[in-house]
């Protein structure tokens, strides 16, 4: 009688607790009769300026930039912007633009004198974009960053597969941009994903071709006080039109080919591995939060052709792992990140010897056929600490320097109301030789930037940005950039 009761009971106490949970079973947030208006359109105007005493501006001081500051020693930009933020979080559809142009003047001769440097003038968009969201789906079509890993952006070194080093890709994005709840888990298990097509327009190899990619994300936890994060993340260039090899293949049997990662195209290599140029990177992160504060730990790990779910794979010791704080309740450090970055291993020192294959020696960034490799306009794509071919003396445009061992730290803070970062990296680079150890060059690259708005001075935005090169493989370098911008808004609807 009693274990009856006893059932009774907690039958009726989980049919309650089911009832009052039924309206959170698909927490998004998102409500359906949410009113319009309260959208901005702002403006943005900016100069800056910079000059180094090196043969280039110095590593942090351009690198991470979205391509926006050159590598020149002396350079200058004008840059003019409209956009709109999304605002809306909560209405069932959302959307927001940005368009910048900016003009540049830079230096052409790396190590001379201001005086006797010759002088070119480009511009450019940094951003041209559209982004749509319906209920929980996104599209993006335009130039704008493709940044997806979860790091701190502002003090990372920059993830392994995209770190926003290069200029924007031009794409069209759809998916599920950021985390979502899973219908039915009240919201302690999310996910995200999406699908890139996007142009390779730099032309400095391959004339046309193209970058697929495509991730997922799943998250548990929720608004419990310990989330655990996994990241897995494809990409490959494909089609375009070889001077060695002609058309490798653009049309959909190839971009099925590339989507599935499945062999087939015109060359013998892409029938007998797979077509296009093959890369991708994972993430595993744990998160601890509370109150203002937030300590994340993660693992990023990197490959190229072969897939092995992380922790596993013979590259299992090449990676980026760090740890990051972020914290509101103190305004003088609100972040810090450190950063662990090994590349040296890359599947062991053999492809194939006596007749064996041993599918090593990967040269991250670097292929066969798009002999450029993960590279835009001559700047990696990946992280920035594997060399970019914009360094190249010898003017080769493929990667030269993808072993790389880093130690990375990065500080940000508002000191009454002087925003600043700080920035400190030590790299040891061993070249390409997966069959050497021995060490070719070494670089600590430190970066102080401060940043203060003045609304005595018509609202003006003041920048200033101090870095240094200290080591033998950029020499040692210093620099500053200065910077002076402008926003304000155009039109509230």
């Amino acid at each position: 009688m009693k274990s009856r009761v006893l059932y009774i009971l907690l039958l009726c106490s989980v049919c309650a607790s089911a009832r009052e949970l039924s309206w959170t079973w698909w927490p998004t947030g998102i409500q359906s009769d949410m009113p319009a208006g309260n959208d901005t359109l702002r403006y943005y105007l900016g100069v800056s300026a910079v000059a180094s005493s090196g043969k280039y501006a110095p590593f942090w001081l351009q690198s991470n930039t979205n391509g926006d500051v050159s590598s020149s020693p002396y350079s200058g930009n004008l840059s003019v912007g409209i956009y709109k933020q999304a605002v809306h979080p909560a209405r069932w559809w959302d959307y927001d633009f940005g368009v910048q142009l900016t003009g540049r003047v830079q230096s052409t001769i790396p190590g001379s004198s201001f005086s006797t440097q010759q002088h070119t003038a480009t511009a450019y968009f940094n951003l041209l974009y559209a982004h749509v969201r319906l209920y929980i789906f996104d599209i993006t079509a335009g130039i704008k960053p493709m940044i997806y890993e979860t790091q701190d952006s502002l003090l990372s070194m920059g993830s392994m597969l995209f770190s926003g080093n290069s200029h924007p890709l031009p794409r069209i994005t759809f998916g599920i941009d950021n985390y979502v709840p899973f219908p039915g888990c009240y919201g302690y298990f999310e996910l995200k994903g999406g699908l890139t097509h996007a142009w390779l327009n730099d032309n400095v190899y391959m004339k046309h071709s193209y970058v697929h990619h495509k991730f997922v994300g799943v998250r548990f936890g929720g608004k419990l006080p310990v989330n655990i994060s996994y990241e897995f993340h494809h990409a490959a260039q494909w089609g375009g039109i070889s001077p060695v090899y002609g058309d490798v293949g653009s049309d959909l049997r190839s971009f099925i080919n590339v989507l599935l990662a499945r062999n087939g195209g015109v060359m013998a290599n892409d029938q007998l591995n797979a077509q296009g140029n093959h890369l991708g990177s994972q993430q595993l992160m744990l998160t601890g939060k509370g109150s203002g504060w937030q300590v994340s730990a993660f693992w990023q790990n990197f490959f190229e052709d072969n897939f092995a779910l992380i922790g596993n794979g013979q590259n299992i010791t090449d990676g980026l792992w760090g740890i990051s704080l972020k914290q509101t309740r103190w305004p003088f450090i609100q972040g810090v990140t450190y950063e662990f970055l090994n590349t040296t291993d890359q599947s062991g020192p053999w492809h194939d010897r006596d007749g064996l294959c041993y599918a090593g020696n990967d040269c991250y960034y670097r292929n066969s056929v798009f002999v450029n490799g993960w590279n835009y306009y001559y700047r990696s794509i990946g992280t920035p600490l594997i060399t970019s071919p914009l360094y190249n003396e010898d003017g080769t445009i493929y990667t030269l320097n993808s072993r790389v061992m880093a130690h990375h730290v990065g500080v940000r803070g508002d000191i009454y109301g002087f925003r600043y970062r700080v920035l400190t990296t030590y790299a040891r680079n061993y070249g390409n030789d997966n069959t050497s150890r021995v060490l070719l060059s070494e670089n600590t690259a430190v970066l102080l930037e401060v940043q203060k708005h003045v609304p005595q001075a018509w609202g003006l935005d003041f920048g200033l940005r101090l870095a240094g090169d200290f080591g033998t493989q950029f020499g040692n370098q210093f620099g500053a950039q200065l910077t002076i911008s402008k926003r304000g808004i155009i039109h509230s609807y």
